[in-house]
């Protein structure tokens, strides 16, 4: 098996059919291929062998997956790195990955340090003016031949993606070829693509979601991919209408914020699904949505150690409140802090097993030994499932706040906080407290033209909740920090009130 095969096949069976469509160009099936399959040659000509690691710091730009299942194509292994990072964490992933060759733009090659080990390539896509000792991507593609694909084995590498390092270092997740196949498949049959579907594509491709779930099952389907470099509210919807966008993928803070706007002047008619994940959507955004447009927003649940597609709300029943029910081939269960299951509607971890698990971190045998032990990958996420197997998200074991003894779940008082009217967006997180430990602390950003303060939500939260759960802080900010998928960052919020 080849991660590119499905794009291969593809470009032999319809090679006219549009791949990407990127600001008013289309790359066909053919030619991504063809340029995918030269640059695989090319590696392979400078010697890069199957299961060697080359970098992709990149934004999103066609040449993402132009490199990408050019790597795929010769058995090695794409390491994405996170194209906001500056030089000591570019510096940190490319030794701890090994990565040969890297593959990055005019604006970010100053990023790249000169002195990692095992570094022997940069090369820099798209225009721009290209420093002494780099090479252009193109001028790589244009001289080389195309590459046959290398057979791989279930368990070979596919890839290597970072998790977030929301403590310490971060960890490479390592993928197989069996995890992503399996897990893009479930991927498409889950979210019904179909090869006529156009899919909204600003979410980053070096993140699990934009990755797998988008880029790589949208080939698999041979849908086309309307690539976006970030998401810009006025750019996507325009382009809903003019790129006849049918599929729309994002993250609770861009439903959030879409939610704020007047969408009158958009033509929203192509559109037929919604999809939310990489984080807790709250129920009652979720149910807002679903009051505005009569359709409900699709969600899915899993990790970048899962590939990342575990669970699915959902194909015969939605609940709102819940990330559904495991998929196919997957398994959840709740674990108490002695790894022992628990009771339908006790809190506890939850836990993964099934095809997408990953083969380990890279290079970390201990750290690869604690999550997956028991045969079971520990998410970390805290959780409850009902009779039927819904599985309802509490929080992050490290989020959660102890306030003199007294478990405060922040999703919990966010759902609470969203229901005041001029809410946007917030975000609870725990800040220490002398006597307390710790004590809770919001921030909160006001919807335009309204307005809020710090005692009325204080207020609000008195009439509401129980008093150990109250806001002791209560901030209003013009901005949540945010990571690149749209992630709010709240170890950001706890080491700014540090």
């Amino acid at each position: 098996m080849n991660l590119a095969q499905y794009l291969v096949a593809h470009a032999k069976a319809t090679p006219e059919r549009p791949a990407i469509r990127f600001e008013g160009e289309t790359l066909t099936y053919g030619e991504l291929a063809r340029r995918a399959r030269r640059f695989g040659a090319a590696l392979a000509a400078a010697g890069i062998a199957p299961g060697d690691r080359v970098a992709l710091y990149l934004p999103n730009i066609p040449e993402f997956p132009i490199a990408y299942y050019g790597i795929q194509a010769i058995g090695a292994v794409p390491v994405s790195i996170n194209s906001i990072f500056k030089t000591e964490e570019v510096r940190y992933l490319l030794d701890d990955s090994g990565a040969r060759v890297v593959v990055t733009t005019a604006e970010l090659i100053d990023f790249v340090p000169d002195d990692c080990a095992a570094l022997e390539q940069r090369l820099i896509a798209g225009p721009g003016e290209r420093p002494a000792g780099t090479a252009g991507l193109d001028d790589w593609i244009a001289g080389a031949g195309e590459a046959e694909l290398v057979k791989r084995a279930g368990d070979d590498p596919a890839a290597l993606l970072y998790s977030s390092g929301t403590t310490g270092f971060p960890k490479g997740v390592v993928l197989t070829q069996a995890n992503l196949h399996s897990n893009i498949a479930s991927a498409a049959r889950y979210s019904g693509y179909r090869a006529d579907d156009r899919l909204a594509g600003f979410l980053p491709l070096f993140h699990v979601y934009g990755q797998n779930y988008i880029m790589n099952a949208c080939v698999l389907a041979g849908a086309t991919l309307v690539l976006f470099r970030r998401f810009i509210p006025d750019v996507v919807l325009k382009a809903i209408a003019d790129e006849k966008i049918t599929m729309f993928f994002g993250v609770p803070t861009i439903f959030i914020g879409l939610l704020s706007l007047d969408l009158a002047g958009y033509d929203l008619a192509s559109l037929r699904y919604e999809m939310s994940a990489a984080a807790t959507m709250p129920e009652e955004i979720s149910r807002r949505w679903h009051e505005r447009f009569g359709r409900r927003i699709f969600e899915g649940y899993g990790l970048t150690e899962c590939s990342p597609f575990a669970c699915y709300n959902d194909l015969e029943e939605h609940r709102f409140g819940s990330v559904g029910r495991a998929i196919e081939g997957f398994e959840l269960a709740i674990f108490d802090e002695q790894d022992r299951p628990v009771a339908h509607g006790t809190w506890g971890e939850i836990v993964i097993r099934g095809p997408g698990v990953m083969q380990g971190y890279w290079g970390k045998p201990e750290d690869t030994a604690l999550a997956l032990r028991t045969g079971w990958l520990h998410s970390g996420d805290i959780g409850q499932t009902d009779e039927d197997g819904f599985v309802y998200i509490v929080d992050r074991v490290k989020d959660m706040i102890n306030v003199s003894g007294f478990k405060v779940w922040p999703a919990e008082v966010e759902q609470y906080l969203y229901k005041i009217p001029g809410v946007q967006e917030v975000a609870v997180y725990g800040v220490p407290h002398p006597v307390k430990g710790e004590q809770v602390a919001v921030a909160v950003v006001v919807k335009p033209g309204q307005k809020l303060t710090p005692d009325e939500v204080i207020d609000y939260c008195n009439r509401n909740i129980a008093s150990y759960k109250v806001p002791a802080q209560v901030k209003i900010v013009a901005e949540l920090p945010k990571s690149a998928t749209g992630k709010i960052l709240k170890r950001v919020l706890r080491a700014q009130a540090e």
